[in-house]
């Protein structure tokens, strides 16, 4: 039976950030990274709208993504002279009606004490700010003049990757299918073709599967994939200044290139895990509400030509739509990076800077991810983010 130091599963963005941040920090055991689907396909990373934003409603929210921010503007240092995820800093704009303009403002407010780069607008401002926008029943807008924007996702994860193939980490085709433990303590993974590992340390970076996976471990973790749709259409009309717009509705639009790409709205009210095998669009979504919405939101998109779509699932963790990083306190080699719920991809380099630090120098150093422990499960005490797009 094989055995390493650190057994990590999923290898996609939030396993591979942890991965190469762990030698970045001088970790110098074995390592060894397991994902069942490398060519990242039914990936959550991959089938992502690969967005960053700083409009967050909790300061630490904002502190990680401030992190990747700044990974993002060093690209070339960490990953060489030819790194380039096509970073489009184009800001976010999160609208809000007149019963959200008070959660907005204190919203806001919380952003520029982390010094981030948001302006709030009022409805007549915004219009004028941005002439396709109706202001029609909106109260303000949040608007990123800068460290905003989107990038390709793909490009970012095989940058990590790639980088890891030269750091002695072992990259291991598979899916665990059990977790061995012996009272307070795991011990190792057994995967579905039977080859078994020895772990001193297990991490849970299964993304939208991690709440299955901690239950290998006889631990709960709520944590259960959402599918969320996203849908490609044409417009005649070309807006260069155009943010990724969040609508009151929770629908949300962008440039992609030539077109455009856009999604949200679903119902979370009665809305239970999905099919893990389910990524097939919900079209009636895009017609009944998506699309409507768009119309009155930018007139000019009253006419447009619908492309093709795709699906993807989020990580989301049912207690308060927001992230549990760090070990179980009862099961200490067994840790967590999950619940990230649709803001995982901009995050996970920081997550991966912050449990390094944690596992190598027993402490977090960068930002502080300790109000995201998992005791709060157990306690029934959720640390709500309410910035979830």
């Amino acid at each position: 039976m094989a055995s390493t130091d650190i057994v990590i599963i999923g290898g996609a963005i939030v396993g591979a950030s942890i991965a190469w941040s762990l030698r970045e920090e001088g970790f110098a055991g074995s390592i060894a990274l397991i994902e069942r689907d490398p060519q990242f396909t039914c990936s959550a990373t991959t089938l992502s709208a690969a967005s960053i934003r700083q409009q967050f409603s909790i300061a630490e929210n904002i502190r990680l993504s401030r992190f990747t921010l700044g990974l993002f503007r060093e690209l070339k240092k960490h990953f060489g002279d030819d790194a380039d995820i096509g970073f489009r800093e184009k800001g976010y704009l999160i609208l809000a009606g007149p019963e959200g303009g008070s959660i907005l403002e204190a919203n806001h407010a919380v952003q520029l004490a982390e010094g981030a780069d948001i302006v709030l607008e009022d409805a007549e401002t915004l219009q004028k700010r941005f002439a396709w926008l109706s202001g029609e029943g909106l109260s303000a807008g949040a608007y990123g003049r800068s460290g905003e924007g989107w990038f390709d996702a793909h490009a970012l994860l095989m940058l990590f990757r790639k980088a890891l193939r030269h750091r002695n980490v072992e990259m291991i085709t598979g899916e665990v299918s059990s977790i061995r433990r012996e009272g307070d303590r795991v011990t190792g993974v057994t995967l579905a073709d039977g080859e078994s590992l020895d772990a001193g340390l297990v991490i849970n970076a299964a993304g939208p599967n991690a709440g299955r996976v901690a239950a290998f471990a006889g631990l709960v973790l709520p944590v259960e994939p959402r599918k969320r749709s996203v849908f490609v259409f044409e417009a005649r009309e070309r807006f260069e200044d155009m943010p990724l717009l969040v609508d009151p509705s929770g629908v949300w639009v962008r440039p992609e290139g030539s077109v455009y790409i856009t999604g949200g709205a679903e119902n979370e009210d009665g809305e239970g895990p999905a099919d893990p095998a389910d990524f097939d669009p919900d079209w009636s979504l895009f017609e009944e509400v998506v699309w409507p919405t768009l119309a009155a939101r930018i007139p000019a998109f009253e006419a447009i030509r619908p492309g093709r779509a795709w699906a993807g699932h989020y990580e989301y963790n049912t207690l308060d739509q927001n992230a549990v990083i760090g070990p179980h306190p009862e099961v200490q080699n067994f840790v967590f990076a999950n619940g990230f719920s649709g803001h995982g991809l901009q995050q996970a380099p920081a997550v991966g800077k912050a449990l390094a630090e944690l596992i190598v120098h027993g402490a977090y150093r960068t930002v502080d991810c300790s109000p995201f422990t998992w005791q709060r499960i157990a306690d029934g005490r959720p640390f709500r983010e309410l910035n979830v797009i």
